[in-house]
């Protein structure tokens, strides 16, 4: 019997991996509800004035995060001119397994500072590791012991195999479906790929596939896939890829990245020199419509996805240099925000009723979730290199991917 968790959000359910989810997991791009919340866990009652380093382990270059199963870690990276996934243990780091190709890759020198990935995060799902390489290479290995399962490869069906800045879109598993972007440049899919055969079930063409990963809900009675391509806001039907609706959305030089953010029964995203935005998916005689609802101006977003608690969105705006925000989540008003040159960029975690905000410095800070004001508890250095991955969580452990390291901190006392 198929298990299928689902979160309730005041009428919408955002689906779940289509497997039984632990607490301790941190299976996939943002935490085990594709949210940013670490669910079932509990900020530590007393937050030292150090973070203790468990220990650091060289693994290679790219701004894929950690998942997390049970006692593995698992972390993709760039080493020696190939991706190479580790799965780590988790107590001390050491290597279990690793899994390595070739994947040579030219930068665009509008990214260089980025290298050359990988930028997606795996998925961990059902005794599988699920890979999206930066030339748009669809790996699935067991995760178990690394053996590859099967891949994907899209040079024959696209001129290009890559947006303009490398494939970013971690793949989403739901309902027995590996279902991420493909292609290129103003030329791309999405597509579901049966997760254990390998089999391509669906497939929907679109302008070009988008810096943003999926996301999978229950909205309007139906089960949607939602995510940003290169130039739209849409929404896929998940058993058939069909084409539900779609919002014209363009940022400058194509660089749509933020995974869409549900709140109740809202769609918020955004993106460069865009407003901070929210609308609702309605079914009319017409067909499913998207409905703009509010917008701020003062917050667009670059490469920061926001989190959600109760009715407050927490954020990063590239504006002012990089500021840090909360507005209400119904409205779109803001309730704070910081005065700015906090970085380029910031990963943003809820653990109970604090904020774990990581910017590109290598600085983690711990700020209260509360509408009232911005208040900051405390302060560490977790890194002496660009930290552009999300970090991972598992109650008592934070990992903290920098440039070259992936790195074991205790959280608390």
């Amino acid at each position: 019997m198929e298990r299928f968790p689902l979160m309730a959000l005041a009428g919408v359910n955002l689906l779940l991996i289509g497997f039984l989810i632990r607490a301790e997991d941190w299976s996939q791009w943002r935490g085990p509800e594709r949210s940013g919340l670490a669910v079932g866990k509990s900020a530590p009652e007393n937050w030292p004035d150090e973070l203790t380093e468990l220990w650091k382990v060289k693994v290679g270059e790219g701004h894929s995060s950690p998942v997390l199963e049970g006692a593995r870690v698992y972390q993709f990276a760039r080493a020696d001119g190939e991706e190479v996934l580790y799965c780590l243990d988790v107590q001390d780091g050491k290597e279990l397994w690793h899994y390595h190709y070739e994947a040579p890759y030219e930068v665009n020198p509008a990214a260089h500072q980025h290298g050359k990935g990988p930028k997606a995060t795996p998925t961990v799902a059902d005794g599988r590791v699920y890979l999206m390489g930066i030339n748009g290479t669809l790996t699935c290995v067991r995760a178990s012991d690394g053996q590859l399962q099967w891949r994907k490869t899209y040079g024959e069906e696209f001129k290009e195999t890559a947006p303009l800045y490398g494939a970013a879109s971690s793949p989403l598993v739901a309902r027995e479906l590996c279902i991420v972007q493909v292609g290129g440049h103003d030329e791309g899919a999405i597509v579901a790929i049966h997760a254990k055969t390998g089999e391509e079930k669906w497939r929907c063409p679109i302008d070009g596939p988008g810096y943003a990963s999926c996301v999978a809900v229950n909205m309007t009675g139906e089960h949607q896939i939602i995510t940003q391509t290169q130039t739209h806001l849409v929404g896929l039907r998940l058993e058939s890829g069909e084409t539900l609706w779609k919002r014209p959305f363009k940022t400058e030089y194509d660089q749509n990245i933020i995974t869409p953010v549900i709140h109740q029964d809202r769609v918020i995203f955004s993106g460069y020199g865009q407003p901070l935005m929210a609308g609702r998916i309605e079914l009319t005689d017409q067909g499913f419509h998207f409905r703009d609802e509010w917008n701020n101006k003062n917050h667009s977003l670059y490469m920061s996805t926001p989190v959600v608690r109760g009715n407050l969105l927490f954020g990063m705006s590239h504006r002012l240099s990089g500021h840090l925000f909360c507005v209400d989540a119904s409205t779109g008003s803001t309730q704070w925000q910081t005065k700015g040159r906090f970085g380029d960029n910031a990963a943003i975690i809820l653990l109970g009723d604090v904020l774990l905000i990581q910017n590109t410095e290598g600085q983690l800070f711990i700020v209260r979730a509360t509408g009232a004001k911005y208040e900051l508890l405390r302060e560490y250095t977790v890194a002496d290199s660009p930290t552009w991955a999300t970090p991972a969580l598992d109650g008592r452990r934070l990992f903290v991917k920098d440039r070259q390291h992936l790195r074991a901190y205790r959280l608390g006392n």
